[in-house]
């Protein structure tokens, strides 16, 4: 069992600190920046909860974040309050949130610096995928971060991969994104020609979405 803090309860954090609490069986301490909400998940699931990022992070092994874009993680990390002030040495700070690769690199080496390891580690799969612990985890970072943290990463997951230094796994993510835009640009296009077409497009969809 290893000492965690999570960082950001929303539609995907807050599912995915559960099973590090319940199929993990961590001892986990949560903050996020509606506190009700952080009640909620510990009326919910046990644990306890801070104040602020700092207090959460204060002597854990792993802190994890999930919040909404790069201001919000500095926010979190660096700013005041931040965890990063109370990050012990040797610990990891594992980030979850779909930020760029350039917030991920600062904050890797302000670790660094500090004495403690950051892996940037956006997932896919959604909110049912954060529901179901099923997650894709695309991490950046040291090799040595990465096989310390990925066994408390595998209690959302299904599929971690380490794809390169800082910055790597927010470079995968912005792939899966481009990829799926193309997805529903081609979908779009498909339906405007079928429409052309004069087919009946709820028709349409029910049969190639068997196929």
């Amino acid at each position: 069992m290893a000492s965690v803090a999570f960082l950001g309860l929303g539609v995907m954090g807050y599912p995915m600190a559960g099973h590090l609490r319940n199929k993990g069986g961590h001892d986990i301490t949560v903050y996020n920046r509606t506190t009700a909400k952080a009640e909620q998940w510990v009326a919910q699931h046990g644990g306890r909860l801070a104040l602020t990022p700092a207090e959460a992070a204060e002597g854990k092994d792993f802190v994890f974040s999930c919040v909404g874009n790069d201001d919000d993680l500095r926010s979190v990390t660096t700013g005041a309050s931040g965890a990063f002030a109370a990050m012990k040495t040797g610990s990891v700070f594992i980030d979850n949130t779909t930020a760029s690769a350039e917030v991920a690199r600062e904050l890797a080496q302000a670790a660094d610096k500090a004495g403690f390891s950051f892996l940037d580690a956006p997932v896919s799969g959604g909110q049912a995928g954060a529901e179901n612990g099923v997650l894709t985890v695309m991490v950046g970072g040291e090799q040595a971060a990465f096989d310390k943290a990925r066994p408390v990463i595998d209690a959302y997951a299904r599929m971690v991969g380490l794809m390169g230094p800082a910055g790597a796994g927010q470079l995968t993510k912005m792939i899966n994104q481009i990829a799926i835009a193309g997805l529903v640009q081609g979908l779009a296009e498909g339906i405007h020609f079928g429409k052309k077409a004069g087919l009946d497009i709820d028709k349409v969809i029910e049969v190639i979405s068997k196929g």
